[in-house]
């Protein structure tokens, strides 16, 4: 079952991102979490998270961002940028995310390791990310199974040898976070 218009999981694309990648996480987030989704460009310009001598971008700094211009439908937002994401304690990010909050995002930009743009792999390596995302904006935590896509990856490998599903536990979680937000 659908839930109404009056809450959508918005996807503010940056870049050129592929339309067959995002029709995907589209379709599938759909699936997943019972939502409809809605794309807004997101602005181009995310120099105000540009750390220069890191020449990386502070992913906190575009999730605040994310959840200010999220409409008021928006029961959550994902990011999904091509540049390089950081957090101070760590060299880099595949992505953040408000645990329990309204925004997450997802870069492609390490994801792309040894492949070009379009291929399978890296399709499923978004795909993976922004629903892992996505879990912790509904209050998911890390997941101790390996093959859960809640389960924390360190590397691009380990994104590749988890499963694109949710245990049976996590799923339970979600399951009860959207019946909690009012959803299905």
């Amino acid at each position: 079952m659908i839930v109404p218009f009056e809450h959508r999981i918005v996807i503010f694309p940056m870049g050129a991102l592929e339309t067959e990648l995002l029709k995907r996480i589209r379709q599938e987030i759909c699936q997943t979490f019972s939502y409809q989704t809605e794309l807004i460009p997101l602005p181009k310009d995310l120099s105000f998270a540009l750390d220069p001598d890191r020449n990386q971008y502070h992913s906190t700094l575009i999730l605040e961002k994310l959840a200010s211009l999220a409409p008021p439908h928006a029961i959550k937002a994902l990011g999904i940028v091509e540049v390089d994401l950081f957090i101070p304690i760590l060299t880099h990010v595949y992505g953040e995310a408000q645990v329990g909050g309204r925004a997450c995002i997802v870069s492609t930009y390490r994801l792309r390791e040894g492949l070009s743009p379009i291929t399978e792999i890296y399709c499923n390596r978004v795909a993976k990310e922004a629903f892992h995302e996505l879990g912790h904006a509904f209050n998911l935590r890390h997941c101790k199974d390996q093959t859960c896509i809640m389960h924390y990856c360190r590397t691009v490998k380990d994104v590749d040898r988890k499963s694109d599903r949710m245990c049976r536990y996590c799923k339970v979680l979600l399951q009860d976070e959207i019946k909690r937000l009012g959803g299905v």
